[in-house]
């Protein structure tokens, strides 16, 4: 595999990996996003760190593609989990500016959420992602 669908398979393999009620909430991975490509050009680690954290903000806003759950407090909390691996990932790669870019991304998602505005959150991403991708 290679590309989004590879960053997805290994997404949801380390996660299973992981144990805890996390692992056991991993589902076969759904419809892909094009956030984890953008940034293929940077090495093999930045589509799985794009989409733990894309991950993360499904989970916190609509349904995830690798981790499934009815229960919303679970979500949350796996959402929350999938942020941080995500940013500390990047951090281990020694990309500041890029943990920067994607807490941006964060924050400037969840404020248009909170506005009820999800196109802008998606713009955020879109913006966000390109940066990352430079």
């Amino acid at each position: 595999m290679t590309g989004l669908g590879d960053a997805l398979a290994r997404l949801a393999a380390e996660l299973r990996e992981g144990g805890g009620l996390l692992a056991g909430a991993v589902v076969e991975a759904g419809a892909p996003t094009p956030h984890g490509d953008a940034v293929a050009g940077r090495g093999r680690e930045y589509p799985l760190l794009v989409e733990a954290i894309r991950e993360g903000y499904l989970l916190h806003y609509e349904s995830g593609r690798v981790v499934g759950t009815d229960d919303p407090d679970l979500a949350l909390l796996a959402g929350d989990r999938l942020y941080a691996l995500g940013l500390a990932r990047l951090a281990e790669l020694g990309d500041l500016e890029g943990v920067a870019v994607l807490a941006d991304v964060i924050s400037a998602s969840a404020r248009a959420r909170a506005e009820g505005d999800a196109a802008g959150a998606e713009r955020a991403w879109t913006d966000g992602v390109a940066r990352l991708a430079g």
